[in-house]
C-alpha cells in the first residue's frame, strides 16, 4: 500500500472531477448538480474499507473527513450532512460526503437510486470548481487544480 502505485477507480474518473490533493486523500467532486457532493479517496492501493487503513492513515482519514464535512455544511449551509461508504460498484475505498436539504428532490431518503444524475453544465461546473477550490486550499497542505 504505497502512494507510488495508486490509481483511481476507472468508474470514479468517469462520475468525478478532481478538485485537488490533500495529505493523505484525492477531493474529488461527483458530476451530479442535484446535491454538493464531494468523494474523499486515499492514495492507498488495494484497500477497500476504513479498517484497512493503518492508525496514522485512519487519524488523517478522519482529520480530512471531518473538516470537509464542516466545510462543506457551513458553505452550503445544508440541513444534513451523508457520510457514506458503499463500495458495492466501486470497490476502491472512497467516502462520499453529500449536503443534504430538506426540499432537495430524494428528502428524506437517501439519494442513492432515487433519480439519475444530473451532470453540471458548463457555466455550473465552472461556478461549483471556483467555490471548492477555496475550501480544498484552505486545508493544511492541500492543493487545488
Amino acid at each position: 500500500m504505497t502512494l507510488d502505485t495508486f490509481s483511481l477507480h476507472e468508474q470514479l474518473a468517469r462520475d468525478t472531477i478532481r478538485l485537488g490533493s490533500w495529505p493523505l486523500c484525492e477531493v474529488l467532486l461527483m458530476n451530479d448538480s442535484q446535491y454538493p457532493w464531494l468523494i474523499l479517496v486515499p492514495r492507498r492501493s488495494g484497500l477497500r474499507e476504513i479498517y484497512e487503513l493503518d492508525d496514522a492513515d485512519l487519524q488523517q482519514f478522519m482529520r480530512e473527513s471531518c473538516w470537509l464535512g464542516q466545510r462543506l455544511m457551513a458553505e452550503f449551509d445544508g440541513d444534513k450532512l451523508n457520510v457514506a461508504a458503499l463500495g458495492n460498484q466501486v470497490p476502491q475505498l472512497h467516502v462520499h460526503h453529500i449536503v443534504r436539504f430538506r426540499d432537495d428532490a430524494a428528502w428524506p431518503a437517501p439519494i442513492w437510486g432515487k433519480f439519475p444524475a444530473t451532470a453540471y453544465a458548463p457555466e455550473a461546473m465552472s461556478a461549483i470548481c471556483e467555490r471548492l477550490a477555496a475550501v480544498v486550499d484552505a486545508f493544511p497542505n492541500g492543493t487545488s487544480c
